[in-house]
């Protein structure tokens, strides 16, 4: 068996025999989750917690059953996008930890909901943060789930490694910005998943243009796309493309993203219900 050290991830080349076995992590007794999708990217600051935040409430306003496992420990988002900040998980004698339910009924796991103070900092190493995803899954008591989003931290490091190997990932959707310096960003985030075997659901561009209030022109303020040229070599679809709105930035401040209609977003949603 390689060990972690010696293991490239890539099973294809490997004598080891791992992918023999089943390394995923199980539920607890009682939880079930029906499909995960990770959320990903190799660049922070991207909007992933945003594109995460969108679907979910998306998915959740059609009827089915949603949930958001915030992978991100170090730097959270999902609780101030859904307006429970402040708000704690609770758990039972038994070890069973509950999700905190958002208004719109989307089931929610973030470091933030188990911290005394939500500003106090996560100062761990990588094996432990990745060990506190995998607990997230084993120990929390998901709710007859649909469809869980798993808001993955930016880079191909230890937390997406950990998601990939323990968690039945059905499926990642790779968030970009326009940035022609992010293309190779999201190519390593693209290649990772091929090299762990993950399907790629396809490509969302965020902060793609601004349209003008008057002429309602599109405005690219970082330069033309290119989304489409990293989408035709990976023979992946685009998504979608969402502009940058100060109503997007606003609901996320003020925890309202639930109200948002996100019509961007229709057919990624749409596609994900296929699966």
């Amino acid at each position: 068996m390689a060990t972690d050290e010696t293991c490239t991830h890539d099973c294809g080349s490997c004598a080891a025999g791992c992918e023999k076995r089943d390394l995923r992590a199980k539920l607890r007794d009682g939880s079930r989750v029906g499909k995960v999708i990770g959320i990903v990217s190799g660049k922070g600051g991207v909007g992933k917690s945003l594109v995460t935040s969108l679907l979910a409430a998306k998915l959740s306003k059609r009827g089915l059953r949603c949930a958001v496992l915030d992978a991100d420990i170090t730097g959270p988002s999902i609780p101030t996008a859904f307006g429970v900040e402040g708000e704690k998980a609770k758990g039972d004698k038994s070890g069973a930890i509950y999700p905190v339910v958002s208004g719109g009924g989307v089931q929610l796991m973030s470091m933030n909901f188990l911290l005394e103070h939500e500003t106090d900092p996560v100062l761990w190493r990588g094996p432990v943060i990745a060990g506190a995803v995998r607990q997230f899954w084993t120990d929390v008591v998901w709710d007859n789930v649909d469809f869980m989003f798993v808001d993955m931290p930016p880079g191909t490091g230890d937390v997406p490694l950990t998601v990939f190997q323990s968690l039945p990932v059905d499926g990642i959707i790779v968030v970009s910005s326009p940035q022609q310096l992010v293309r190779v960003i999201v190519e390593k985030a693209v290649r990772m998943a091929q090299t762990m075997r993950i399907p790629i659901v396809g490509l969302i561009e965020n902060m793609s243009y601004v349209k003008c209030p008057d002429c309602g022109k599109d405005i690219h303020l970082f330069g033309q796309s290119n989304i489409s040229g990293i989408a035709k070599d990976y023979g992946l679809p685009v998504l979608a493309r969402i502009p940058m709105s100060e109503g997007f930035s606003r609901a996320v401040d003020e925890g309202d993203i639930e109200t948002l209609d996100a019509e961007y977003l229709d057919a990624a949603a749409a596609l994900l219900e296929t699966l």
